[in-house]
């Protein structure tokens, strides 16, 4: 029985270490090989594979972006001396993880894509996402966003949620084009 326990202590030593080493993104060129990646899939913006996904590839990009904008207008605008630490299973899993299991959740409504998504519409929303993450780095450390499972995220959690989420898009669409 004490075997078991140590083991079970070890586990969760290990576990929590991951956990404290990969809970924040403070990485001065965030997400810009990812933008690139987005902007190099537009070309390819039409395929479909429903077997991966319903969505065609620029639905994925248009969400990717609408998701790095509106959160990182979140963050611009709140008032870090209102900030709170909050505790969610959910974010120690996924930030030590850094991934999102598939159709573990359903895109918010204010993000989701329009019915016909433009080309330019993609473009000028990626200038806003470069635009939106070099202001991040300059926000204070309790800057937050208020996320819908994983409550209270201060500014480099959020920075590790939306590497974390434009990773896991990125990974479907590399999916669907069976890359």
């Amino acid at each position: 029985m004490k075997k078991v326990g140590l083991a079970l202590l070890v586990i969760v030593l290990i576990f929590m270490g991951m956990y404290l080493r990969n809970n924040r993104e403070s990485n001065g060129d965030f997400l810009d090989d990812e933008l690139a990646e987005i902007e190099n899939y537009l070309p390819k913006r039409d395929v479909l594979n429903i077997e991966v996904s319903q969505a065609d590839v620029a639905w994925h990009l248009d969400y990717m972006l609408k998701t790095i904008n509106q959160i990182s207008k979140t963050v611009q605008d709140s008032n870090p001396e209102e900030y709170e630490y909050s505790f969610s299973l959910q974010q120690v899993v996924v930030h030590t993880l850094g991934m999102i299991p598939r159709g573990a959740a359903q895109s918010p409504k204010s993000v989701r894509p329009p019915e016909v998504i433009l080309t330019d519409s993609i473009n000028v929303q990626l200038k806003e996402a470069r635009h939106h993450i070099a202001q991040l780095n300059s926000l204070n450390e309790k800057a937050y966003f208020n996320h819908p499972v994983f409550n209270t995220l201060d500014r480099d959690q959020t920075r590790r949620f939306l590497a974390i989420h434009t990773k896991h898009h990125l990974k479907i669409i590399k999916d669907i084009l069976k890359e």
